[in-house]
């Protein structure tokens, strides 16, 4: 008769990815003859394994096609591994802005174009981020892991919208103390917008006065405050239902759209911000000072191709600098934005937090176009 046999004592050696490690030696015997060889094995608790599947797995929004908010799909997909040059990002919040929806609709067609033809070549979308820093590569010198960070990724290739995130470090900058991930999740692609076409296309002075459509959006509200930082006057143009928010912010004057045209006043402007493309290029020029700035950074596509096709030679004929701008994220400028932060003199306007789960619905809103200030995601 045949029968196998421990001999000795089971001998604890290490503990093994969440198991126990034990090496003993097993007993053969025969008639007459008793034969010893060592084994190994390791004993998990319950449910160990599945934890060790899950740490290398993370949820994501997916968009694997171009179309509506439907498309957009909570996924558990693979944790990105970091690069030499990249910092891995644990992601506590993100936000939403025109960029994620011009992604998931592949519209306009430039968007195909540049990010895949039948659908986004890189399906998780997110722009803005905020986080943890987990792991760092070699060649890293600006961060290290536990660093909270805030940043754009639309030059590394997006994918906030996940619990973990790789991007070069040249996207980020340091989160201020005094602020919530939330909070700053708000700020990047919005303010910098904001920053770059009153400052660096408007070439803002103070004492000017400055008109702002849209005022009440995403980057109208930082507009505004960004606006009134550099001494302007400002008047603010937004929905009757938004009137205080704006004027909470600090708009000195406040239009609402729905009962005055603004293009039918009296007051003429040194620089008019146009983030909404409420009226034609030719009827901003109208309340436009002769040597005034038509600055336009969103609205419609049709808007935005007048006025980058009619632009210069309206600037020629008029006398006026009109034109469109497409923002430049650079860490220089998202630098500026954390000291106006820090100093108390722009403070982000959130108006609904959503859950990752939630981003399909988050968008919903955003098209709705009934937001005041931002839409803010929640990474858990």
């Amino acid at each position: 008769m045949y029968h196998f046999a421990t001999n000795t004592l089971f001998l604890l050696l290490v503990c093994h990815a969440d198991g126990l490690l034990f090496r003993f030696n097993l007993c053969y015997h025969t008639p007459g003859k008793t034969t010893q060889f060592p084994a190994i094995c390791v004993i998990y608790p319950y449910s160990a394994q599945p934890r060790r599947a899950e740490r290398r797995l993370m949820k994501a929004i997916i968009c694997t096609r171009y179309g509506p908010p439907d498309v957009l799909q909570l996924k558990e997909v693979a944790k990105p591994t970091v690069g030499d040059d990249q910092v891995l990002i644990n992601v506590q919040a993100t936000s939403v802005n025109a960029g994620d929806r011009h992604l998931m609709r592949g519209d306009p067609f430039l968007v195909r174009l540049m990010f895949g033809l039948s659908k986004p070549k890189q399906p998780i979308l997110g722009t803005d981020v905020a986080g943890r820093i987990e792991a760092v590569g070699k060649n890293i010198t600006q961060f290290r892991p536990g660093d909270e960070v805030f940043g754009d990724l639309s030059d590394s290739g997006f994918g906030a919208f996940a619990q973990y995130v790789c991007t070069s470090e040249k996207a980020l900058t340091q989160k201020p103390a005094s602020m919530t991930f939330e909070e700053v999740a708000a700020v990047p692609s919005a303010s910098v917008t904001a920053l770059q076409g009153l400052r660096d296309k408007g070439g803002i002075q103070s004492g000017q006065q400055v008109l702002i459509t849209g005022a009440s959006g995403g980057v109208g509200t930082f507009a505004v405050q960004i606006a009134k930082s550099f001494g302007a006057e400002v008047t603010a143009v937004c929905s009757t239902s938004k009137i205080d928010m704006v004027r909470s912010i600090g708009a000195d004057h406040v239009i609402d759209y729905k009962r005055e045209d603004v293009t039918q006043g009296q007051q003429r402007y040194d620089l008019i911000l146009d983030a909404a493309a409420y009226r034609s290029i030719r009827d901003y020029q109208r309340i436009l000072q002769p040597k005034g700035t038509y600055v336009l950074i969103g609205g419609s596509m049709k808007n935005l191709f007048q006025a980058m096709l009619f632009g210069p030679l309206l600037s020629k004929t008029s006398g006026q600098k009109i034109g469109n701008m497409l923002v430049q994220p650079n860490t220089q400028d998202l630098r500026f934005m954390r000291d106006l932060l820090e100093s108390g003199k722009v403070k982000p306007v959130i108006d609904k937090r959503y859950p990752l789960r939630e981003v399909p619905q988050a968008m919903r809103y955003f098209e709705s176009r009934q937001a005041q200030g931002k839409i803010v995601i929640t990474v858990d």
